[in-house]
């Protein structure tokens, strides 16, 4: 036939109302990223601030401090200021940058206490309803093998797209 290939186009993060193949489809309106306080969160919500900015979306970023320890230990800390103020300050400066980015609309930060798994659906992913979630590799690793995380509950129970970053 001696038609022509089509050239490969190169990847980008989609923007808003296109795929990976620049295909106009609906975009992201409401990105939301999971952060678990490890070494990984920086690069996970780097992602998150740019594929938000890609498609103009909110940008939801939660975090669940984990009581499941506690629990078994049969106490539970009144107080959640200490571990709230320490993430809300491992996240500091990208936060402001997402703040300042134009393209995001909004920035909101959800920090609550509870067992991963629960809190995480219940009370943050049934509440914000997001187009996508983005989530760290090793994060999943860590919640399935410590915190009971089961990411099969997330891919069953959450009807959006779902981005595991490594």
């Amino acid at each position: 036939s001696g038609g022509q290939r089509a050239r490969a186009r190169p990847m980008h993060e989609p923007r808003a109302g296109e795929d990976q193949g620049g295909n106009h489809e609906r975009g992201y309106t409401k990105v939301f990223v999971s952060l678990d306080g490890t070494e990984q969160q920086d690069f996970v919500l780097a992602r998150a601030i740019k594929v938000a900015a890609n498609n103009g979306a909110k940008l939801i970023i939660g975090h669940v401090i984990d009581s499941t320890a506690l629990e078994s230990a049969g106490s539970y800390p009144v107080d959640l200021q200490r571990p709230e103020e320490a993430f809300k300050n491992s996240i500091a400066k990208q936060l402001e940058e997402a703040k300042a980015n134009p393209d995001i609309p909004e920035v909101e930060v959800m920090i609550r206490a509870g067992r991963i798994r629960e809190t995480l659906k219940d009370e943050m992913l049934d509440v914000v309803k997001p187009d996508l979630v983005l989530c760290g590799a090793a994060a999943v690793l860590d919640q399935v093998c410590a915190a009971g995380f089961d990411f099969d509950v997330l891919l069953r129970n959450t009807d959006c797209d779902i981005l595991v970053v490594k």
